[in-house]
């Protein structure tokens, strides 16, 4: 079995090493923190995945959620770690120590999530939603809310959920059709039905509430006319105490490919005209509310996908080092020769090299992200602050859309590799390909990223936001260019950043054309592309941050001299490796990125002029 789910000394060189982790804490806003304080909680965070969340992964997918006359039972290996993850203080990790908070890094905290979701997605969902539906109350709700609601959010004692999806308004939230009567005491009368809601039902929290998107009669049609409003499971008294139940009816489950453990609901609010709401924030306002918790989630199911791709890896990897299948290939003709370890292999070898480039691209990838929300947090002004939240808003839907899209990929490698064992459920890897599936879907299909991207996020600031990425891009290749050795890799990525530039701008030109059903057509190809360019960009990166370890334990950059040092030392095959994998994807992988833009850069609009009928029968 794969212990590692995600190999500790690449989380460490990418904290550390790559994003320079040590020198942000030193910033007064974590001046709580030392990197020995750091590593103990990733520590502690691996522990608890590795020996408590894997071994429920299993059992939690193979038992499943049970639901019966409005309630819904999750897997009974859930009860035991909930308790210890709710006792390790984990929801709240990143959040500010004044509204029950850890207060730790999100660059950090990205780590801990890598190893929790890792180890069980489904399960992670339950506290997740704690959180963000608690983060709800605390950046919008009143202080009596606040009081009310947010401890016992993020402390775990009452769950979260997220109800946006209707059966006749899935993506388009704008036609929902729950609505919302203001009563003379200030509370509103909520009306309606919801789908797909994750976590809407579960028996771990005494209660859940549920941030629920309403129409107040009378309000404006679409997304303008939406209000936010909090609906607890159970009423929650003026003191905090538990009152009666609040008219929410779970009606069903859905039956799903995956995560099995976690429970996808839908439910009825207001069937006996008694569910009674809490406006949060103001009427008519609910979106511009709701978006933060749907950010949140974007960038947490962006984590997710990675997670699983990365447990999925190192299970294949350790696999691969086991079986034993076959002569070498050089040995072929040799009647004598015994069978090897399939890793020595060249498909397979090939194979994992693919895994690992997309792996550890989307860890320094997550990890950054991460980062770029911390320097938000210290900010010494509103033009610096404004810079890295701008990057935020460029990344987030590539995070969530190219990361959860190639994670499949990755654990349909996995299977791969595995063979036919890989198709069976006596190995875990079938269900990673399974649980994976869904990170592409929900909190926005990938499609909707896209759009996104093109449609929104190239044109804020008049292109602004975009040209900083690029910026911040070229910085990395001009640090490359100062390194003899990967001056060939710096040259390639920076002319895939220029024309990954002149792709957009193309696109977006077209955008605003007539042609403009054609350019969305190809908004997903265009995020596929900047995901793959920036996959470039983080993997000479992370080559330039590996060349001083390197040359530390190798004593030198010369590839003759420093293989015979690789062999015989730990360390300096470990950055050795980094330069290798930068190699791979720079060389064999980015090469394809730019063919897409050549596809992108034509626009052919066959996909939108043929006749629909002409799809098929």
């Amino acid at each position: 079995m794969a212990l590692e789910l995600a190999e500790r000394r690449d989380v460490d060189f990418v904290l550390y090493e790559q994003l320079g982790l040590d020198k942000l804490i030193k910033h007064d806003r974590f001046r709580e923190f030392n990197k020995k304080a750091l590593d103990l909680i990733i520590t502690e965070a691996r522990t608890l995945a590795v020996k408590e969340l894997l071994p429920a992964n299993v059992p939690g997918d193979r038992e499943g959620c049970a639901f019966e006359g409005g309630s819904v039972k999750v897997p009974e290996a859930y009860r035991r770690i909930y308790d210890l993850y709710r006792a390790g203080d984990w929801i709240a990790l990143a959040d500010d120590p004044e509204s029950g908070g850890q207060g730790l890094p999100v660059t950090a905290a990205s780590a801990v999530h890598e190893y929790f979701n890792g180890a069980n997605t489904s399960f992670c969902m339950y506290p997740g939603l704690c959180h963000g539906a608690g983060k709800l109350v605390e950046l919008f709700g009143t202080d009596e809310q606040k009081k009310l609601y947010l401890g016992k959010m993020y402390s775990g004692q009452w769950g979260g959920s997220m109800l946006l999806t209707e059966p006749e308004a899935g993506s388009d939230v704008g036609s929902l059709t729950t609505s919302a009567q203001k009563n003379g005491d200030g509370t509103w009368s909520i009306n309606g039905s919801k789908i797909f809601i994750t976590g809407g039902e579960q028996d771990l929290t005494e209660n859940i509430i549920h941030p629920v998107l309403a129409r107040i009669e009378g309000a404006p049609a679409g997304t303008k006319g939406i209000s936010l409003f909090l609906v607890p499971k159970i009423r929650v008294n003026a003191d905090g105490s538990l009152g009666e139940t609040n008219d929410v009816v779970c009606t069903g489950i859905e039956e799903k490919l995956g995560i099995h453990g976690s429970a996808t609901c839908s439910l009825t609010l207001g069937g006996r005209g008694q569910c009674i709401g809490i406006l949060l924030g103001e009427e008519n306002k609910g979106m511009r509310v709701m978006f933060h918790m749907m950010n949140e989630a974007r960038l947490g199911v962006g984590i997710q996908g990675f997670a699983m791709a990365s447990a999925a890896f190192s299970f294949a990897l350790n696999y691969a080092r086991e079986r034993k299948q076959g002569k070498n290939l050089l040995q072929m003709m040799n009647p004598d020769a015994q069978s090897v370890p399939i890793i020595q292999h060249p498909d397979v070898r090939r194979m994992l090299m693919w895994m690992k480039s997309y792996v550890e691209g989307m860890r320094s990838f997550v990890y950054y992200l991460g980062s770029c929300f911390d320097r938000v947090a210290i900010a010494g002004d509103d033009a610096e602050r404004d810079r890295w939240q701008g990057l935020i808003e460029m990344l987030t839907p590539v995070v969530k859309a190219y990361c959860t899209d190639k994670a499949f990929e990755v654990c349909n490698q996995a299977v791969q590799i595995y063979g036919g064992y890989g198709y069976t459920m006596e190995y875990p890897v079938e269900q990673y390909l399974r649980d994976c599936k869904i990170t592409s879907i929900y909190e926005g299909t990938n499609g909707i990223q896209a759009m996104d991207l093109l449609g929104r996020k190239l044109g804020m600031k008049q292109g602004k936001y975009f040209l900083a990425l690029l910026g911040e891009m070229q910085k990395t290749v001009a640090a490359a260019k100062g390194i003899e050795s990967l001056a060939t890799m710096a040259q390639k990525v920076e002319k895939a950043v220029n024309r990954l530039g002149e792709t957009a701008m193309t696109l977006g030109t077209t955008a605003m054309s007539p042609k403009v059903m054609t350019a969305f057509a190809f908004a997903q190809p265009l995020l596929e592309v900047t995901g793959d360019v920036i996959m470039g960009w983080m993997h000479l990166w992370r080559a330039v941050a590996a060349v001083p370890g390197l040359e530390k334990h190798a004593g030198s950059l010369d590839p003759a001299v420093r293989k015979e040092k690789v062999e015989k030392n730990k360390h300096a095959a470990f950055y050795e490796g980094k330069l290798r994998v930068a190699e791979f994807y720079i060389y064999t992988l980015l090469p394809t990125a730019m063919g897409k833009m050549d596809a992108i850069s034509g626009t052919c609009d066959a996909a939108m002029e043929m006749p629909e009928k002409s799809f098929g029968n």
